[in-house]
């Protein structure tokens, strides 16, 4: 479906439950792309695929910036506002159930920027850039700590934007032999997520 934002319009494709009896699912996610990809990148839909095992919803946002074809997402504060915007009417549309954001790369940021804002319970940040390539100063880790909710990273041990350490996040995952794509093993990341999701899911079975 399309959101329109203040900044353009967005395309949300949402993925159900395969729940019986029309109940609430038991979270709401809403996942975004980084900067230059999509919404089909091998590990946003493994982590679509854990969170409708546990029966919670999945909303994959393609940003305006995207969806107008530019590869540059523009300032923060633009994305922000579009996110929240967008956030907004996911969350009326399927009421009161605990929300999870996150994102790969520059989503994972802006998951991570917009948490409290939001109203998110957690966030999943999916090779979280820390700093430019070969730019340990520029960190980001600033960004991470702000989100005033747990957070899950998962980055791979080959990521060139760096990997946050232990402390800066609820949890951190580092995955031997995976770069920034982490599309080597995209099970491993579900799996790294599925455990930290699993909190939210009102029936383990």
């Amino acid at each position: 479906m399309e959101i329109m934002t203040a900044h353009g319009p967005a395309e949300v494709t949402v993925d159900e439950p395969r729940a019986a009896d029309g109940a609430a699912p038991a979270f709401l996610l809403v996942l975004t792309h980084g900067s230059n990809g999509g919404v089909d990148a091998p590990d946003l839909l493994a982590v679509r695929e854990v969170a409708l095992g546990l029966g919670g919803v999945v909303a994959r946002v393609l940003q305006p910036f995207r969806k107008a074809g530019r590869r540059a997402p523009g300032s923060a504060v633009r994305q922000d506002e579009a996110w929240l915007e967008i956030v907004k009417i996911l969350r009326d549309r399927f009421g009161d159930v605990p929300l999870v954001q996150g994102g790969r790369s520059n989503g994972a940021r802006v998951a991570c920027r917009t948490a409290r804002e939001a109203g998110a319970t957690g966030v999943v940040a999916l090779a979280f850039p820390l700093h430019p390539p070969g730019r340990p100063e520029k960190t980001r880790v600033d960004e991470l700590r702000a989100a005033g909710v747990d957070v899950v990273v998962v980055n791979g041990d080959r990521d060139p934007f760096g990997v946050p350490d232990a402390a800066e996040a609820a949890e951190v995952v580092v995955l031997p032999g995976e770069r920034h794509d982490l599309n080597k093993d995209p099970a491993a990341v579900g799996g790294a997520v599925e455990p930290w999701l699993r909190r939210w899911a009102r029936a383990e079975g």
